[in-house]
């Protein structure tokens, strides 16, 4: 299943796995598709750790990293140091943002984390103070082919120090406009995600979206994403012209994913109806599981989420007491996830979802083939 993108990165399949997970970006890796490591709430020297970690387990194959700079968040202060950054956006939060999010801690029977934990800053590199620190390590690794970033069009300095270093680089969108902003930037391809995906995500679906992305930005390749759960929503985006399948919520619960039992088991007793999109977490719209939380942020006798990364920072006690105390904290807990999670009943391999997505696709398009009599 070749073309130009998968020449390009040397795979065999235009399968991209985004994952915070480095196992899965291995295993995604060797099976043939493209493993994407999401590199937000990494520090440099996290990041740092495993990436040297995918370098020694991932032999010759390559492999891509996500970034998440956004053009427009709270508290833009440019090239402002860091530290002082962290302050200034830290004052700029209402204390009873901070005592709300204890208060629903509390209410759903999460413990308190103990007296000597220090709280990160929940900047989460939603900037370029921590942006940037994080590509420079990203371009000393020499497996990583491409770059995409999340959250908008990437600032033309960024764009020319990955393209001088010989990879491509992408971003999501969520409109046709969007597109044609990154294609104006000169980003060598897009990611048209619908509004089935999880994660951040826009109003769009994807069915809608794909083509018009797809014919906004010709001939830049187009990656789909939005509602990937299988062989047969290949099949739809490669039909309509995408260049390949950008996927995250497969990944959430195979064999190799990082995450907690009960976090996991979340995702398989979950139908497509129990997701929702959220500000609570990340200050923009981002879909993950309906639960105490999301509901609570959602009443109108409760604090009005905040921008991003303020909302982040302002909740970042709730993501370190749930890191903690995953067990307790599930009615409460940030799991972003697509609506595909109706279709994720069971923990497989990655190299089994790989191919099984392979072999499906390539059954769905023979069946079009038949249906229509085309010889």
């Amino acid at each position: 299943m070749h073309n130009e993108l998968t020449e390009r990165f040397g795979i065999e399949f235009p399968i991209y796995a985004f994952t915070h997970c480095r196992d899965v970006v291995v295993a995604v890796s060797k099976a043939g598709g493209l493993g994407v490591l999401g590199a937000v709430g990494f520090s440099v020297e996290q990041l740092r750790t495993e990436l040297d970690w995918i370098d020694d387990h991932i032999g010759d194959k390559p492999y891509a990293v996500d970034i998440v700079l956004p053009q427009k968040y709270g508290g833009d202060a440019g090239e402002m140091d860091l530290g002082r950054l962290t302050q200034d956006l830290q004052s700029m939060i209402p204390d009873g943002h901070r005592e709300f999010v204890r208060s629903l801690l509390d209410d759903a029977g999460v413990p308190e984390l103990p007296e000597d934990e220090v709280l990160g800053s929940g900047l989460m590199g939603w900037n370029r103070a921590t942006a940037v620190p994080q590509v420079e390590e990203i371009l000393r690794h020499d497996n990583v082919v491409m770059v995409a970033n999340a959250l908008g069009t990437p600032p033309p300095d960024l764009v020319e120090m990955i393209q001088s270093s010989g990879r491509a680089i992408g971003a999501l969108c969520g409109t046709p406009a969007q597109a044609a902003r990154h294609a104006a930037a000169g980003l060598d391809f897009i990611i048209a995600q619908g509004y089935e995906g999880g994660g951040h995500t826009g109003d769009i679906g994807s069915v809608v979206l794909w083509p018009q992305v797809i014919d906004a930005v010709s001939p830049i390749p187009v990656l789909a994403a939005g509602g990937i759960g299988g062989g047969r929503q290949m099949a739809a985006a490669l039909s309509m012209g995408a260049a390949g399948v950008w996927t995250g919520s497969l990944w959430l619960a195979v064999e190799e994913a990082a995450a907690s039992p009960p976090e996991i088991q979340s995702y398989l007793d979950a139908t497509s109806k129990d997701t929702v999109r959220s500000r609570s977490y990340t200050g923009k719209p981002c879909r993950m599981l309906r639960n105490d939380w999301t509901e609570a942020w959602d009443r109108g006798d409760t604090p009005e989420t905040l921008g991003m990364p303020l909302q982040m920072m302002a909740v970042r006690e709730a993501m370190t007491r749930q890191g903690r105390y995953p067990d307790r904290a599930q009615s409460v807990a940030f799991n972003p996830v697509g609506q595909v999670v109706g279709t994720m009943n069971k923990v497989k391999r990655s190299s089994d979802v790989v191919l099984e997505m392979v072999e499906e696709c390539v059954e769905s398009l023979e069946r079009t083939r038949q249906i229509l009599s085309i010889e």
